[in-house]
């Protein structure tokens, strides 16, 4: 799917290994920041499964604007590429991060069972600490069998959002 009547950004490293972040508009002002693993295909131009996914779950949560960041800013159709990378995380994701952080409204944990594999540095503690700084509001879809934020990709449209939060190195839903 192109996607070229209503402004997007894709934020790329230099050699396009790296994608750090990615918006989609459609009208509105507030923001809904989506962390996932790892970017795919998706670039200012080109809409991947997710990208659509997560714009359908943003439109009927009434944002007007997507953004996409990731634990690791390596493009890969597989996850377990990330395995193999020298540096998965990229030069400029924090700071990317940091500034998605910043304009978001509301931030959604999303990057699913495949971060338990990979988060022997204790990546997914790094990010949820600069979340956790930003004061914003993190939700998810629900946890995965292993205790992780569920991915967009296969969820039902309607799937629901709850408060997520971190502590001790272990993931939790608040239920309210």
């Amino acid at each position: 799917m192109t996607v070229t009547d209503r402004p997007n950004i894709a934020r790329f490293s230099g050699c396009h290994r790296y994608r750090y972040m990615l918006t989609r508009e459609f009208g509105g002002d507030s923001t809904c920041l989506f962390i996932m693993l790892n970017p795919s295909s998706a670039d200012a131009d080109q809409d991947d499964p997710t990208v659509r996914r997560c714009i359908g779950f943003a439109r009927r949560g009434g944002f007007g604007r997507l953004e996409v960041v990731n634990l690791y800013a390596f493009r890969s159709t597989s996850p377990s590429a990330l395995f193999t990378a020298l540096d998965p995380v990229g030069p400029d994701n924090v700071s990317e991060i940091r500034e998605a952080l910043g304009r978001a409204d509301m931030v959604i944990a999303a990057w699913g069972n495949n971060a338990g594999v990979h988060d022997n540095s204790g990546r997914v503690g790094e990010v949820m600490a600069l979340i956790e700084r930003s004061g914003k509001p993190v939700k998810c879809f629900g946890l995965t069998r292993q205790g992780q934020p569920r991915h967009p990709l296969y969820l039902r449209s309607d799937a629901g959002l709850m408060p997520f939060k971190y502590a001790a190195g272990t993931l939790h839903v608040i239920v309210s």
